[in-house]
């Protein structure tokens, strides 16, 4: 269940939110006149989110890789990267 805060309780709770976001690593989602406005979280929350959005895309570039033929055989990978490091 989402955490939800009004700007007011930010603004006048605003380390009890903070607490809330390092010790259970989600967001709080902020709202403006009863609306979605923002969603809080802590720095930590946010790299971890940042790094799997990085690796969701790496993941994809693979895949593409794959689809489009652009591979080759793992024999040949292990040969390039031996003649490579004995340089």
């Amino acid at each position: 269940m989402p955490k939800i805060k009004s700007s007011a309780e930010l603004r006048n709770d605003y380390n009890g939110i903070s607490n809330f976001c390092h010790t259970y690593s989600e967001p709080v989602f902020i709202t403006k006149n009863g609306k979605g406005d923002l969603a809080v979280m802590s720095i930590e929350a946010y790299e971890q989110l940042m790094g799997r959005f990085e690796l969701y895309g790496l993941i994809q570039e693979g895949l593409d890789d794959i689809s489009s033929g652009n591979t080759r055989g793992f024999s040949d990978a292990i040969s390039d990267i031996r003649r490579n490091r004995s340089r």
